[in-house]
């Protein structure tokens, strides 16, 4: 087991071990109930973290969730289907859950 991320927002380290889990890569979250422990543990010993099953996974992992962190240069999308505008990260529209293939290129 490998450790390849750690952030102090539980919500932010689940969705980079779903990330993960997508990718076919095995890992499992850690310390995800150890705020309370904060006092008694520096406040960046009780952080959430993602672990890796396999170490040899762990490069990959590590890149996959840098790529999550890096900010999208995208413009904001309209859904055809429902008029709704939607942030450039949400690949499926918020308001009716189409998928972003339907997709316009900006929500002006």
């Amino acid at each position: 087991m490998k450790l390849v991320y750690t952030h102090p927002n539980l919500a932010i380290v689940v969705q980079a071990a779903s990330l993960l889990e997508q990718s076919q890569i095995k890992c499992e979250v850690r310390n995800e109930y150890a705020a309370g422990a904060i006092g008694e543990l520096a406040p960046i010993n009780a952080w959430p973290e993602v672990w890796v099953v396999r170490e040899h996974d762990a490069t990959r992992a590590i890149k996959i969730v840098e790529g999550m962190q890096q900010p999208v240069d995208a413009p904001d999308w309209r859904c055809r289907q429902c008029e709704s505008n939607n942030p450039a990260t949400f690949d499926i529209c918020w308001h009716c859950g189409e998928e972003i293939s339907h997709k316009e290129t900006s929500a002006e």
